[in-house]
């Protein structure tokens, strides 16, 4: 049976196992949140509360990137891992002046943005995955879930029948591209690839350290609705 799982496990890979396994999956990539921005009822006021917050959170965000791209480049057995990791930090810096941007336009001021606790947790999550005893293989899954949330959740709010706000649309289209979907499934082969060549035990700090992104995820769209 054993043996039967991980021929599964490898065939259609480890990553699209778990996202179908975990229902958690599902309830971070279709929120309540994402849902209202998907159908135009979102309340602004949230919209507001989230895009001061994850301009909090992607500042943490750089630094968790950095040590994944210094995992690779002592662990990887494939140089381009370190091409797609580098390409995604590198971006990082046009991010952080969207949000910069935004905030402007929103008049949503972030000099003085009080952290949620929801965003302090899931900071203080990232700062442990950068410790150096955390195996690669793990640290480049956390960073694939949390790129893959973002991208599946927004690219939802531009599918046809959706009534996004128009204002909403730049956001939605920012991690919702094609481009931006792209990156996330070459996110996705790397982690494949060294989860197919994990020992048990990294594979069960993986999958765990999956669902804890999963779990923040959730906690900060929660935090985003008003719901914490």
């Amino acid at each position: 049976m054993e043996g039967k799982t991980k021929e599964k496990c490898e065939k259609s890979g480890i990553i699209e196992m778990w996202a179908k396994k975990h229902l958690l999956y599902t309830e971070a990539t279709r929120h309540p949140f994402i849902l209202s921005i998907r159908d135009g009822s979102v309340d602004l006021s949230s919209f507001k509360r989230w895009l001061g917050q994850d301009y909090v959170f992607v500042r943490e965000f750089v630094p968790f990137v950095a040590s994944v791209l210094i995992k690779a480049s002592k662990k990887s057995d494939d140089g381009n891992d370190m091409e797609v990791i580098l390409g995604g930090l590198a971006s990082l810096n046009d991010e952080i002046a969207w949000f910069k941007s935004e905030a402007s336009k929103w008049d949503v001021p972030l000099s003085n943005t009080v952290v949620h606790k929801a965003n302090q947790n899931y900071r203080r999550f990232l700062e442990n995955l950068m410790l150096p005893e955390v195996d690669y293989a793990v640290a480049i899954t956390a960073f694939w879930a949390i790129e893959a949330v973002y991208q599946e959740s927004f690219a939802h709010c531009l599918e046809d029948g959706s009534k996004t706000p128009s204002e909403l649309q730049d956001t939605c289209q920012r991690w919702g591209n094609e481009g931006f979907g792209e990156y996330c499934r070459s996110l996705q082969k790397i982690a494949n690839r060294c989860l197919e060549k994990a020992s048990s035990d990294v594979l069960t700090k993986a999958e765990v350290t999956f669902l804890r992104v999963l779990e923040h995820e959730v906690e900060f769209w929660n935090m985003s609705h008003g719901c914490a």
